[in-house]
C-alpha cells in the first residue's frame, strides 16, 4: 500500500511539447525534489525534449543527475570560494554572481548572473567595468537575469531585460547568450525580435512540469479502518472521538510531506480570512488534510505519522475500505512519492 503518483504520461508530454514550442532554446529546470517526480526521472524527459542543456540547484545534484543526463548541467546556486568541492565533469557550467567568483573559477565554463529586482544575488552595474579582466581566464557562456514572478509595481519584465541589455553593450562585454526566467512567451519573442544576435534561453521548471494541473494526481491509499463512537479514545494522544464515525488509516505521512507546508503569499481579502481561519482551527486540533474522500477533503483525526496519516471520516459519509485510494491534494516540490504509475 503506498503513496502513488499518477502520470497521464501522454497528457504530461504533451504538455511538454508545447512549452518548448512556445520557448524555443529551452532550458529544463531539475532541481529539488525533481518537482515531485524525481531528478532520473525528470532527467529522462529532457533527453526525450532533445535538450542540450539541464539547469539544476546545487553542484551535489549535478554529481547525481550527470550520470542521467549527457548534455551540460547548469549550476543555478553561484559558486562561492570556499564551498566544498564536488567532482564535476567539463560539461558542468557553474553560475557566478560576483566578481570574486570569477576570479575563482579560472578556467571554468560560466554564466554570469545579474542583479534583478529580485535583488536575491547577481553582479551590479557598478561592477560591470571589472569584469573585463575577470573574464579572460573562464569560458563565459552567457548571462543570465533571474526576474520576479509578480510585479506589483506595474513595472515591465521586457524593460527590465532590455535595461541590462543595454548596460551590458555600453560596457562591451560578449552578448551571445541570455539565460532569463519568469518570462511569458510573447516577451521571450519581443525580445529576441529585439536583439537577434543575441540567443534568449529560458530556464524553466514549475511551467514546463507541473503546468497541466490535470496530467498528474496523487493517491493514497486506505490501510486500516476502525469504526468509532462519540468519546472513544484514540491515537498517541488518546484524544476523544468528537462523534461517531471511522478512523481511516492512509499512507502518506510526514516523510513523504503530507501535513509539510511552504508559506504562501496571499493577495485579497478572501484568501487571507480563510487563512486566519485555518489558523484558528489549528489552535483546537482541527487540521483539514490533503485528502480527499466522499466528494470532500477529511480532518486529520490527529497529527499525521511519519508514513501514514489517520483522518476522521464522519458516520454519514460512505465507509472506506482497505484498499481504496484517496485523491490526495500535495505540492509537488514538498512530496516524496512511494511509487510513480504512467498510465
Amino acid at each position: 500500500m503506498a503513496l502513488t503518483l499518477y502520470v497521464d504520461t501522454a497528457r504530461w508530454r504533451a504538455h511538454h511539447k508545447h512549452v518548448q514550442e512556445q520557448f524555443p532554446g529551452l532550458v529544463p529546470v531539475c532541481k529539488g525534489n525533481g518537482y515531485g517526480f524525481g531528478h532520473e526521472r525528470l532527467a529522462e524527459e529532457a533527453t526525450r525534449l532533445g535538450s542540450d542543456v539541464l539547469a539544476v540547484g546545487t553542484t551535489y545534484e549535478a554529481a547525481r543527475i550527470k550520470d542521467w543526463f549527457g548534455g551540460d548541467l547548469l549550476v543555478l546556486t553561484p559558486y562561492r570560494r570556499g564551498e566544498e568541492p564536488v567532482p564535476l565533469p567539463d560539461r558542468v557550467i557553474r553560475s557566478v554572481s560576483s566578481i570574486d567568483g570569477v576570479y575563482g573559477l579560472v578556467g571554468a565554463r560560466v554564466v554570469i548572473e545579474v542583479m534583478s529586482s529580485m535583488k536575491r544575488h547577481g553582479i551590479s552595474e557598478q561592477d560591470l567595468a571589472q569584469l573585463h579582466a575577470a573574464i579572460e581566464n573562464v569560458r563565459l557562456e552567457g548571462f543570465a537575469l533571474h526576474l520576479p514572478l509578480d510585479r506589483t509595481d506595474g513595472s515591465d519584465a521586457v524593460e527590465e531585460v532590455i535595461g541590462w541589455m543595454d548596460r551590458l553593450r555600453a560596457a562591451r562585454l560578449p552578448l551571445h547568450t541570455m539565460f532569463v526566467s519568469h518570462l511569458k512567451a510573447e516577451e521571450l519573442a519581443r525580445l529576441q525580435q529585439q536583439f537577434p544576435q543575441t540567443r534568449f534561453r529560458a530556464r524553466i521548471g514549475t511551467r514546463l512540469w507541473l503546468g497541466d494541473h490535470d496530467a498528474t494526481e496523487y493517491r493514497g491509499a486506505v490501510l486500516d479502518v476502525t469504526r468509532v463512537t462519540k468519546g472513544d479514545r484514540f491515537g498517541y494522544r488518546q484524544q476523544k472521538a468528537a462523534s461517531d464515525g471511522f478512523l481511516v488509516v492512509v499512507a502518506g505521512g510526514t516523510s513523504h510531506g503530507v501535513g509539510l507546508e511552504a508559506p504562501k503569499a496571499l493577495h485579497g481579502v478572501m484568501p487571507r480570512a480563510k487563512g486566519v481561519a485555518r489558523a484558528g482551527l489549528a489552535t483546537v486540533n482541527r487540521n483539514l488534510s490533503p485528502f480527499v474522500w466522499g466528494g470532500k477533503q477529511r480532518w486529520f483525526a490527529e497529527p499525521p505519522h511519519m508514513q501514514v496519516s489517520i483522518l476522521f471520516v464522519p458516520a454519514d459519509a460512505p465507509e472506506p475500505k482497505v484498499g481504496d485510494e484517496l485523491v490526495a491534494h500535495l505540492r509537488h516540490t514538498t512530496t516524496q512519492f512511494d511509487r510513480i504509475m504512467d498510465r
